[in-house]
C-alpha cells in the first residue's frame, strides 16, 4: 500500500507508535546522573587529599603530639656523669643546625655544699638533680629531634613523646637554690643521738651528741675515753647516727 492511499485513520494509529522524546531520553539521563554523583565523589576525594597534604606540611608536630608552641623548660634524662657533656653538645647542635629560634639555653643546676676530706672542712659545688640537665626550648619535631638525639641522652621527662614543662615557680626555685653563696647547714641530729664519728683522729668512736650549732655546724658530742665522757666539738658532717 502506497502512502498516498494511507487513510487518517491509519496515519493516526502510525503516530501513536512512534517514541516519544521523553521515553528516548530517560536511559541518558540516568547516565547524567550517575556521571555527575561520580565526580562529586572524586572532588570530596581530591579535597581531602589536599586538606591531608596541607595537614603534613604544616601540623606535623601537632598530629606526633611533641608540639607545645610555647617557650619553657623542660626536663631531659641523661647517663650519670654526663650532664655538661650533655649540655656542651646541646649548644654546639643548636649552633652548627641553626637552631636560635627553637633552643634557647641549657643548664644544669648545681648548688654549693659543704664537705669534710682530711679532716678539713670545703665548699664545693654539687649537681642538684644528677643526671638530669634543664632545656629551655620550644618544643617542635625538629627541635625534639636535635635535643633527643644528642649523644648520652636517653629521653624526655613527660607523657610518651610530649614533654612535659617545668613551672616558672619551680624554676625561680631552683634557680634561687643555685644562687646562695653560702650553704645552708641542714642538721637533723638532736641532743641525745647516738653517733658514730667518721672522719678525723676519733674516727671509729661512738658518742652521744650534747649540744647543736646549726648556725655555724657544729656539734659538741660526749666521747667515752679511759673511764670517762670527754667533750669534742665536730663539724657535722663527721657524725652519722647510729
Amino acid at each position: 500500500m502506497s502512502t498516498t492511499d494511507t487513510t487518517p485513520e491509519e496515519v493516526e494509529v502510525l503516530e501513536s507508535a512512534e517514541v516519544t522524546p521523553e521515553t528516548e531520553i530517560t536511559e541518558p539521563e540516568l547516565e547524567t546522573e550517575a556521571s555527575e554523583a561520580e565526580v562529586e565523589v572524586v572532588d570530596e576525594v581530591v579535597s581531602a587529599e589536599a586538606a591531608s597534604k596541607q595537614a603534613r606540611l604544616t601540623g606535623v608536630a601537632r598530629s606526633t603530639g611533641k608540639q607545645s608552641g610555647a617557650r619553657n623548660w623542660y626536663v631531659i634524662h641523661t647517663y650519670a656523669g654526663y650532664e655538661d657533656q650533655v649540655a656542651q653538645n646541646i649548644e654546639q647542635r643548636r649552633e652548627s643546625l641553626g637552631m636560635h629560634d627553637k633552643i634557647f639555653g641549657v643548664l644544669v643546676p648545681i648548688e654549693k655544699q659543704i664537705e669534710i676530706k682530711n679532716g678539713k672542712r670545703k665548699t664545693v659545688d654539687r649537681k642538684i638533680f644528677p643526671g638530669y640537665v634543664f632545656v629551655e626550648m620550644i618544643v617542635t619535631d625538629d627541635s625534639w629531634y636535635v635535643v633527643r638525639n644528642t649523644p648520652n641522652v636517653t629521653g624526655f621527662t613527660g607523657f610518651g613523646v610530649r614533654p612535659t614543662p617545668v613551672s616558672q615557680q619551680e624554676m625561680d626555685v631552683i634557680r634561687k637554690r643555685m644562687g646562695v653563696d653560702e650553704p645552708k647547714h641542714e642538721i637533723e641530729l638532736v641532743i641525745g643521738d647516738l653517733v658514730q664519728i667518721t672522719d678525723g683522729a676519733l674516727k671509729g668512736f661512738q658518742a652521744k651528741v650534747d649540744e647543736v650549732d646549726p648556725t655555724r655546724g657544729k656539734i659538741r658530742v660526749l666521747v667515752s675515753m679511759f673511764g670517762r665522757e670527754t667533750p669534742v666539738t665536730l663539724d657535722y658532717l663527721q657524725l652519722k647516727r647510729v
